[in-house]
């Protein structure tokens, strides 16, 4: 009693003290409701935003923006900073990272509030007589990657606008036209596909252009520089261009610049028109700026590995990057899912269709890859057939249609997860790849070989050539071109495997293709290779799980025989069978226990424990293959084979 009192007590001073504050004008001077924000009107903004960077403080990863806008009239005004970034698939804007906002009217300052349900909006009172505010505040690149994607080191830096700008609410992207300029280190270079108008000591101003184009166009610039021209003579320019963490990584070879210049070749000769007037492929050789592929309508954002061109036959992790960004140019740029196609970067997305602007773009880079010649045949059915064993055996099918794993670039916003097999993933990439190998080698089976998925990309992608407006589509348009090329009944096939809860992936493609998904217990040279330079050890298919080289589970299968020991990722292996653990003893502990009764004895660290786990597992190591199917045609084979003019 005396308890519940004291409550009731609390609870009514509470309330009393609340309602106070409520009626001085808000607590501590904020409103209690939020300033509306303005609805979305397609007119033009009055005037030139004006975007300037300094980008020199390199010691400290710190970017100094100041940034000039044209106000329309005195009174509320709201400013986004972008939430949906576009590529990115979800609301990522990392509002964090922005430090330091001073935002001032005709010298004097004009305070802002947070809107507490949109939190990448500002509201403020524009004050009367006011032609322009002046922002100026701080973007603060991570300097750790546990703090985030690192943009700026002492060599290199990734400059994204997206992150570095605050923009009027109420118009249309395309609607409000801006004007960037760039303060970089003294003798440092630059890639973007925007184009410079005027050069001052190290400070370059850019044309004008509206800010979905601005933003549409990253750089990337460093002390350690080369451009290469990827389309000497062509109608357009295309250009690599090159920062590395040391000046010797830039060192491709003839044969590796034709290979890349087959790359353009090769997409000419596929969608039959380009969308750009000039590409910028940005290429940061490092281990130091964090990772990236991020596609753009006239460049792409590609990190590689630093040894690329000079450790060319054992770096294979990043060969097909640049062709599926480039490939996005197309898919995803020009032609993008109708619910990608938003007014600005604070309206939600609809993802949807990403098994067609992601899926179909992982289906053409690697198919690209291998008929430019960044992948050889081999190389590229290697890489097929452990992309079929890896959603063969996602069991997570079972509960999550793939169609539902397109939500996860919002709800889970690309952070790690333990059961990637249950769970589920991005999945509309690979698993998308796989439909749509399999929708090919339908047109070629019931064509005669005639046509093919070849065909449905130059009549959706190859119109209008030198157009880069955005061409958005719907699934009813997927559906009418697919029949277009020959007729059938692609709504069936596509929701069936789009919706559908297997058991196992869609792998008719496979078969129709002349071969079969097996095991064998040897890897495939590309696979050992693959995974030499990730430090990562596969006994997926075996006892369940992989390992990294310094012996910690990184995945373990759901319902596996690991998983049935009550193993999980994050657990290390001490021992195998008595002794210090390693790859080779695991591996041949699998191979001796093969066919015999022998069992296989791991001591396993878990945190602070350790516990002794056995495997009565007798079936061998496994490793997924393509294995030819005798007599069927080599459609796989014709699908990866360049094409000549």
């Amino acid at each position: 009693m005396k308890r519940l009192a004291l409550s009731a007590c609390l609870a009514t001073l509470l309330l009393a003290s609340t309602s106070a504050l409520a009626q001085v004008d808000g607590y501590a001077g904020h409103p209690q409701t939020p300033q509306p924000i303005p609805a979305v009107v397609d007119q033009a903004w009055s005037g030139v935003v004006r975007l300037e960077v300094d980008a020199t403080d390199l010691n400290r990863r710190i970017y100094q923006v100041r940034e000039t806008i044209p106000v329309e009239r005195a009174g509320p005004m709201t400013l986004f900073f972008p939430q949906w970034l576009p590529g990115n698939h979800g609301p990522v804007g990392p509002i964090v990272q922005l430090g330091g906002l001073i935002i001032t009217a005709n010298g004097q300052r004009v305070e802002w509030i947070r809107d507490t349900l949109s939190p990448w909006a500002y509201h403020i009172e524009v004050p009367a007589g006011a032609t322009e505010i002046v922002a100026t505040f701080q973007h603060l690149s991570p300097t750790t990657g546990s703090q985030g994607r690192i943009t700026m080191t002492a060599e290199m830096l990734n400059v994204q606008w997206e992150k570095m700008l605050l923009y009027p609410a109420g118009r249309f992207h395309r609607n409000i036209t801006t004007q960037a300029s760039i303060t970089l280190p003294t003798g440092w270079q630059f890639g973007t596909a925007l184009e410079p108008e005027t050069t001052a000591g190290n400070t370059t101003t850019f044309k004008p252009v509206t800010l979905d184009v601005l933003v549409d166009s990253p750089m990337f610039a460093g002390e350690h520089y080369r451009q290469i021209d990827l389309d000497p003579g062509g109608r357009s320019p295309v250009r690599l261009n090159i920062v590395a963490d040391e000046a010797s990584n830039i060192a491709p070879t003839d044969e590796q610049i034709g290979i890349l210049r087959n790359l353009v070749d090769q997409a000419d000769y596929l969608f039959g028109a380009r969308h750009y007037d000039h590409y910028d492929f940005l290429m940061a050789m490092t281990d130091r700026l964090g990772g990236i592929g991020l596609e753009h309508h006239r460049s792409s954002e590609n990190s590689v590995d630093p040894e690329f061109f000079t450790s060319w036959e054992s770096k294979l992790g990043d060969r097909d990057l640049l062709a599926h960004e480039y490939t996005h140019s197309w898919d995803g740029k020009y032609r993008r899912p109708a619910g990608q196609d938003v007014a600005n970067f604070n309206i939600p997305m609809q993802n949807t269709l990403l098994w067609v602007y992601e899926g179909q773009t992982q289906f053409w880079g690697k198919v690209l890859a291998a008929r430019s010649g960044l992948h050889n045949r081999q190389q590229a059915l290697d890489a097929l057939a452990m992309d079929a064993a890896t959603y063969d055996n996602t069991v997570g099918r079972e509960w999550r249609a793939m169609q539902d794993t397109v939500n996860d670039p919002i709800i889970q916003q690309r952070a790690p997860i333990g059961w990637r097999a249950w769970q589920r993933s991005e999945d509309y990439y690979v698993e998308g790849q796989l439909i749509w190998l399999d929708a090919d080698t339908l047109i070629r089976e019931k064509t005669n070989g005639r046509r093919s998925l070849d065909d449905f990309a130059k009549a959706f992608f190859g119109m209008n050539d030198g157009d880069y407006s955005a061409n958005p589509y719907t699934f009813e348009e997927v559906v009418a071109t697919l029949n277009g090329v020959v007729e059938h009944d692609w709504a069936t096939f596509l929701r069936t495997r789009l919706d559908g809860h297997g058991p196992g992936a869609p792998l008719d493609g496979l078969t129709r293709g002349g071969y079969r998904l097996v095991y064998t217990d040897t890897p495939s040279d590309y696979q050992k290779t693959l995974y030499g330079e990730y430090g990562r050890n596969d006994f997926t298919y075996s006892l369940g799980f992989q390992t990294s080289a310094t012996n910690q589970i990184g995945s373990v299968m759901w319902n596996g025989p690991a998983f049935q020991l009550g193993l999980a990722p994050g657990m290390q292996i001490i021992a195998v069978n008595g002794e210090e653990a390693s790859a080779s003893r695991l591996s041949n502990a699998v191979t001796a226990a093969k066919g015999t009764d022998e069992k296989i004895e791991l001591i396993v660290k878990d945190g602070t424990r350790f516990r002794t786990v056995t495997f009565d597992y007798h079936d061998g190591l496994k490793y997924p293959h393509l294995e030819r199917i005798e007599g069927t045609p080599d459609r796989l084979g014709d699908l990866f084979t360049a094409r000549r003019r």
